[in-house]
């Protein structure tokens, strides 16, 4: 189905439009529940569950149209992945909350050294200085374009601090389970989805049932179900393409798409709804896109290089690059 390398690892235009369809699934579907939210304050958990059962119906088409064959997995050993999931989803809007913007975009960016941390000191993955160094005019190019925007509070920053730590583990795992039980992206998700979807039926009804009774009690109209749906199957997008993208390259190489997204997101802004950027703002973006075109280099240079004599080390490297 997908376009090979002779080693059998994905062919770099394959990784390019993956990315680019990634992008703007992400976007699209930000604008859309966006609208879902201003025009109908549609609960944010309870989307994100309707997002995960689209996406488990996607892939039984899929796999009814003969896209991928399902592999028997051990559920236990997908709980932890379905567990980081929702716990990302919940902390995430905690941070939020509790939070301003430019706080929340700000700590969000410490999810990147994060997972360098975590894939150094307990999966032995290794990156060069000059990799590492990429993340400081990201982490400084965020700052910038939140200058004005950031306040500190005590309940935020833990928030915000678990949120980084749980969605580091969650996207490592989405890397290390595809290793582990050698199975694609679709065979992954179809497991995580489901799960992830149930274990959010718990969540539902202590962060938004018991707070908003009403809104469960609201008779929605056709077109925001129809939006609802279209979100879902924009989500089973982005969800597939995120599996495939950190299956394939690394968690590290998603952060930086997410980098990329949040910069193109603000010019999008301006340039199609005429949001204001400060000064400060445009340097932001201008210095983490310096970050993340630099780190796109870097690996591009460590992909030129040749592979390790021996299988082991050969698997190490394919397993490193991008």
């Amino acid at each position: 189905m997908a376009a090979k390398t002779v080693s059998g690892s994905p062919s770099k235009t394959l990784i390019i439009i993956c990315l680019v369809l990634n992008i703007c699934c992400s976007i699209l579907i930000v604008l859309v529940n966006k609208w879902i939210y201003t025009h109908y304050g549609f609960p944010n958990i309870t989307l994100t569950c309707i997002h995960f059962i689209v996406t488990t119906i996607g892939l039984l088409i899929c796999y009814q149209m003969d896209l991928f064959q399902p592999k028997r997995l051990p559920v236990i050993s997908m709980l932890p992945l379905a567990l980081t999931f929702c716990g990302f989803v919940v902390f995430t809007n905690l941070s939020l909350e509790t939070n301003t913007v430019g706080t929340y975009q700000l700590i969000k960016t410490m999810t990147t050294p994060c997972i360098m941390f975590i894939q150094t000191y307990f999966y032995r993955k290794s990156f060069t200085n000059k990799v590492k160094f990429t993340v400081v005019p990201i982490a400084v190019g965020v700052f910038l374009n939140s200058f004005y925007d950031v306040k500190f509070n005590l309940i935020g920053i833990m928030f915000a601090t678990i949120g980084v730590i749980v969605t580091s583990l969650y996207q490592v795992w989405v890397g290390e389970k595809q290793s582990e039980f050698q199975v694609n992206s679709m065979q992954l998700l179809l497991y995580q989805a489901p799960l992830s979807a149930c274990l959010l039926l718990f969540v539902i009804p202590v962060f938004e049932r018991l707070p908003n009774p009403q809104t469960f009690l609201t008779a929605w109209p056709l077109e925001v179900i129809l939006m609802v749906l279209f979100s879902g199957v924009v989500a089973f997008s982005v969800n597939l393409s995120i599996f495939w993208i950190i299956g394939n390259t690394s968690p590290v190489t998603y952060n930086m798409v997410g980098h990329l997204k949040f910069c193109l997101t603000l010019l999008g802004g301006y340039v199609l709804f005429h949001d204001s950027l400060q000064f400060l703002q445009v340097l932001g973006i201008f210095t983490t896109l310096a970050g993340i075109i630099a780190y796109t280099h870097l690996k591009m240079e460590e992909s030129r290089k040749p592979m390790l004599p021996s299988a082991e080390n050969g698997r190490a490297e394919k397993k490193n690059i991008i």
